[in-house]
């Protein structure tokens, strides 16, 4: 996919907003360049102030629910100032995207139905503009990518991708809701789970992945879950043999889960474990909470300058 640059503009009395994104292709954790353009008309316009935020569809904890708009990050960008008549007022950005911002393309391909996009809100006495949006691209992180793709040489295939509002049991997020991703099960790994769900919880150190596994016992008309959660750091990532990293994380999950069916009464349940797995001779950071803010500028491009 290249995109060479994406924009929106927003008019109505006295004022048009116009919000240009260079590379619109870029990465949780770093910062996306733009620019608002505000342009007067024939009086001067008095602005209190810009924001900008990150938009996606997000699906409610009620199922019979309908999916709802959600910002879920905001950033001012610019203060109070004026526009002066027939004039034009240029505001550069680099907007910061959270380590949690949800992944919308892998391989170069969306993500199901997944989208999220950056608004413009302008606030002009008296009256509050959000303007139109900006579609942003948001590619996986490096070890995001690994797993995918370990998935998919596994024999995984995705079926379904989501944005589930809601916390999940003792993980520690930032945003009210997160990334859910369906597999169909690959043929090596049937019978134990017919259903798998895969979650990130990304930060700066490192990537948390937690395997939701379900089987469905149609018969008995009863279903067992369980969620097993895996914990690996960015750093070294490319020293890493990825597809038996993701095999040895299925493997426990799927012992842990069939230990767990054994000792239970087949009604449905979710169970955790936590399992620490890193590069060799790293030495594990003191707890795994958030740390240090938004990295890298600009957007990610494939090599030869241009978007991806």
């Amino acid at each position: 996919m290249r995109l060479t640059g994406v924009s929106s503009e927003s008019v109505w009395t006295g004022l048009s907003v116009s919000t240009t994104l260079p590379n619109p292709s870029t990465r949780p954790g770093l910062r996306l360049p733009g620019r608002v353009t505000l342009t007067a008309g024939g009086e001067d316009v008095p602005v209190r102030h810009v924001r900008l935020g990150l938009v996606a569809q997000v699906e409610p904890e009620d199922p019979e629910a309908p999916r709802r708009l959600v910002q879920y990050h905001h950033v001012p960008v610019a203060g109070r100032f004026v526009v002066p008549a027939g004039r034009r007022r240029a505001v550069d950005f680099a907007f910061p995207l959270p380590w949690e911002t949800p992944v919308t393309t892998f391989g170069g391909v969306p993500l199901m139905s997944l989208r999220t996009g950056l608004r413009t809100e302008v606030s002009v006495d008296p009256d509050l503009d959000q303007g139109a949006m900006v579609p942003v691209f948001v590619h996986p992180l490096p070890t995001q990518q690994h797993v995918l793709a370990a998935l998919d040489t596994l024999g995984f295939v995705m079926r379904q991708a989501g944005l589930q509002h809601g916390r999940l049991p003792a993980v520690e997020q930032t945003l009210p809701f997160h990334e859910r991703l369906g597999y169909w099960v690959a043929p090596l790994y049937a019978g134990p789970m017919t259903e798998l769900e895969v979650i990130f919880v990304t930060n700066a150190a490192g990537l948390e992945v937690l395997l939701w596994l379900d089987r469905r016992l149609s018969l008995a008309g009863v279903t067992h879950q369980s969620i097993s959660r895996f914990r690996v750091w960015h750093a070294g990532a490319e020293r890493r043999d990825w597809v038996a990293t993701v095999d040895g994380w299925l493997r426990h999950a799927i012992n842990r889960h069939a230990a767990a069916a054994a000792h239970s009464d087949w009604s449905a349940t979710i169970r955790e474990s936590a399992h620490v797995s890193r590069p060799p001779d790293e030495p594990v950071a003191p707890g795994f909470g958030l740390q240090g803010t938004a990295g890298g500028t600009g957007g990610i491009s494939s090599g030869n300058g241009g978007g991806i």
